[in-house]
């Protein structure tokens, strides 16, 4: 058995815009329901959902039966052993959050790659574990560098001012901008809406892009979607499963009782 080709890697470089939906529910159950709607990439999000290595792991074999749907892995740090027991599962596309600076980057980098000497040897440790499919990828140890996927977090003042070296750096595949934590950082906590926030992330996308790197963001606005799409992000969630449940019981719930209050969405908001 050949390890196979990373093709959601091979769509941000070919620039062919991914749609995708954040997971926040930590079920495999829900996972493989999110993989038949048809989204062309999954968050698995280690960061702000009660996921841990076995609950990842679940989620990894149920998505691994839907290859139209690209799973991409939150980690809640860049920290380098995290990220080595992420890989080991057998994630390919690793999302870390607040990357600020280009030495972080460098270093996040390291620690998704085999010490090889291709020009990106890294600190990965080695292991015959499920990303090998415990060696029966016979090749996994010597294509591993090239079909992993870093994705990084830009989404303070500091990484903006930082964004041209983060996309520079050797190794990140795309830069993902967070709306939420940006508009915090800016002044302007939870209104991603805010002119002056937008204005932070078109400029970045067009940075991101001049960089010859994916950009990518999450926003479940559908107007900001596609507006986003044509400023040319190239991966873009457009809503979140744990949003989705709350919003449609709650309308739901209120059609029926009126003592209930919908909720509504409010424009350009994240969550």
């Amino acid at each position: 058995m050949q390890t196979p080709s990373n093709l959601f890697k091979q769509a941000l470089k070919d620039k062919r815009p991914q749609i995708g939906l954040w997971m926040g529910l930590a079920s495999d159950y829900s996972a493989e329901i999110c993989a038949l709607a048809g989204f062309d990439w999954l968050v698995i999000d280690g960061e702000h959902s009660p996921n841990n290595l076995s609950s990842i792991m679940a989620q990894l074999k149920t998505l691994a039966a839907y290859p139209g749907s690209h799973a991409v892995c939150r980690v809640p740090v860049g920290d380098t052993a995290l990220i080595k027991q992420y890989l080991d599962l057998g994630a390919q596309n690793i999302l870390v959050p607040m990357v600020d600076t280009p030495e972080q980057a460098a270093q996040l980098v390291q620690a998704m790659r085999y010490p090889q000497d291709d020009g990106q040897g890294g600190v990965r440790g080695m292991a015959g574990a499920r990303a090998s499919r415990w060696g029966h990828y016979t090749d996994y140890f010597q294509r591993a560098n090239e079909e992993v996927c870093l994705l990084v977090q830009v989404e303070s003042l500091d990484a903006l001012k930082n964004l041209d070296a983060i996309a520079a750096t050797p190794g990140v595949d795309g830069v993902f901008i967070g709306p939420a934590d940006l508009s915090a950082s800016m002044g302007h906590v939870g209104n991603a809406a805010h002119p002056d926030v937008q204005a932070a992330i078109a400029d970045a996308i067009a940075r991101i892009l001049q960089a010859g790197k994916a950009p990518g963001i999450l926003t479940p606005d559908r107007q900001l979607a596609a507006q986003y799409l044509q400023l040319g992000a190239v991966f873009v969630a457009v809503g979140l499963d744990t949003q989705i449940l709350m919003r449609q019981t709650t309308d739901l719930a209120a059609h029926f009782k009126a003592e209930v209050t919908a909720i509504a969405p409010a424009k350009g908001a994240t969550y």
